[in-house]
């Protein structure tokens, strides 16, 4: 078992439910890593909201979500942006792309209250599934 392997099944294990359905099959490992980023990044920025607070550990944890988003995200954001661009944002079409707005700040603390935040989740979430449902 590849050693990131592990990784993957434990964020898989807390992944959103109809990912996790839609995504049961899927074959790419890249893929699967980068869901289980993204639904890191989705929890925390929810949670961050909810609390309206931040903690040191919230904001390691962005850091590092950040730094690998960032390194990865390019591989798929031409795959990913027919979809996004086709999805509401706020009840409006998409102008931008949701996901790098959303690991686009420079500490967790942006997520405190951020409506604007909260309302780019949906979309990101709706290109991410109709990507899966692609791959499968």
């Amino acid at each position: 078992m590849h050693p990131s392997d592990s990784t993957i099944i434990q964020a898989f294990d807390r992944m959103n439910p109809f990912t996790k359905s839609i995504a049961a099959r899927l074959r790419s490992r890249r893929l699967r890593r980068f869901i289980a980023h993204w639904d890191a990044l989705e929890a925390l920025v929810i949670r961050v909201y909810r609390n309206a607070a931040v903690t040191e550990a919230d904001d390691a944890e962005f850091a590092e979500l950040r730094r690998w988003l960032r390194e990865h995200y390019p591989e798929w954001q031409p795959r990913l942006a027919p979809y996004w661009r086709s999805a509401l944002r706020g009840g409006q079409p998409a102008q931008d792309d949701p996901f790098v707005f959303l690991f686009a700040p420079e500490h967790a603390e942006a997520f405190c209250g951020s409506w604007a935040h909260m309302q780019a989740l949906p979309a990101a979430r709706e290109a991410l599934n109709r990507l899966i449902l692609e791959e499968r």
